[in-house]
């Protein structure tokens, strides 16, 4: 096999590829830029098939971890293969939208381009992976194809999802990047941050809010300590006590925006050694137990309601939405 052969099989989140493509982008940006849209269509291809995968039955005699290892592996190969054809469009769209900057002399540089579409399509892909349970896969076929369709390119590279609907959706797409900002910083999939401030804040419907009606932004009901040195809000709050429920008011922080929000929250578990067992969870049961018994919080079911909300049908339809 040819090395540029090897080269074009080599898979867009290998990290040897990455620096292949950026140092490409810098000594020949539109030979580069059409590298790099070629494998981040076979990401999305990828994304898809994992989608219908996930769609059929595996429980069959002849099926096993091993079994599904190597199908996964024949997954990525295929969409390799299929994103090197060019006709199914996705790429050559891709490598446009990228290539506006080079065309018109632009200050966009495509190197940076290149990563936050990278990191925008990786969080794409663990949306995709929450939302797997389609009730056939035809439908799931359809719902991955009708994903990539609502992909669109900003000009600053980044993917966007467009066309949710619903609350929840709403919600998650307000968000979402903020999730993904916060789960880089503790290695937890940014789907189960949203659940947890889905339930802290009923997906957006119970948000804290200041005596005169303004927004906190304060989505994960964190109380504002003696350490804390920004603005409060005193609220009324239910705390239990040795399992039973008691009204009391506290003290809670003031942020100026969701992101801020977010990152004070992945610095509170991050930087606080009581949540070092929640850091890095990628199950989202684990995960949800972990925060209660870290002592998040004092009712005795919160594990239990985060986890239904975790892999409940809501944040499925809202991430998918």
């Amino acid at each position: 096999m040819k090395a540029e052969d090897l080269n074009a099989n080599r898979f867009v989140l290998d990290a040897k590829t990455t620096a292949d493509l950026r140092l490409k982008l810098k000594q020949d940006p539109q030979a580069g830029l059409k590298q790099a849209a070629q494998q981040f269509e076979a990401l999305m291809l990828q994304t898809m098939l994992k989608s219908m995968r996930d769609a059929t039955p595996q429980d069959g005699l002849m099926d096993s971890e091993q079994t599904r290892f190597y199908t996964a592996i024949m997954d990525q190969q295929l969409a390799q293969n299929l994103s090197t054809t060019g006709k199914l469009g996705f790429a050559k769209l891709i490598e446009q939208q990228l290539g506006r900057g080079v065309v018109s002399g632009a200050s966009l540089d495509p190197a940076a381009s290149l990563e936050a579409l990278q990191k925008s399509l990786i969080a794409q892909q663990a949306a995709n992976s929450a939302a797997n349970s389609a009730s056939s896969s035809t439908s799931t076929v359809a719902g991955g194809a009708e994903r990539i369709r609502s992909l669109s390119l900003r000009s600053d590279g980044a993917a966007v999802a467009v066309g949710a609907s619903g609350s929840a959706s709403e919600f998650v797409n307000r968000i979402w990047p903020h999730a993904v900002e916060a789960s880089n910083a503790i290695g937890v999939p940014p789907q189960f941050l949203v659940a947890h401030s889905a339930l802290e804040s009923a997906w957006g419907k119970s948000e804290m809010r200041a005596a005169d009606g303004s927004p906190t932004y304060n989505l994960f009901g964190v109380k504002a300590g003696r350490s804390w040195q920004g603005p409060s809000v005193e609220l009324p709050t239910t705390e239990y006590v040795d399992g039973v429920a008691q009204t009391s008011r506290e003290k809670f922080r003031v942020y100026g925006s969701y992101a801020e929000a977010f990152r004070d929250y992945a610095k509170l578990l991050k930087t606080n050694a009581r949540f070092s067992a929640v850091l890095g969870q990628q199950d989202g049961t684990k995960f949800a137990g972990s925060l209660q018994q870290s002592g998040y919080a004092t009712d005795p079911l919160y594990a239990d309601k985060l986890t239904r909300i975790i892999n409940g049908p809501t944040l499925r339809q809202a991430l998918a939405g």
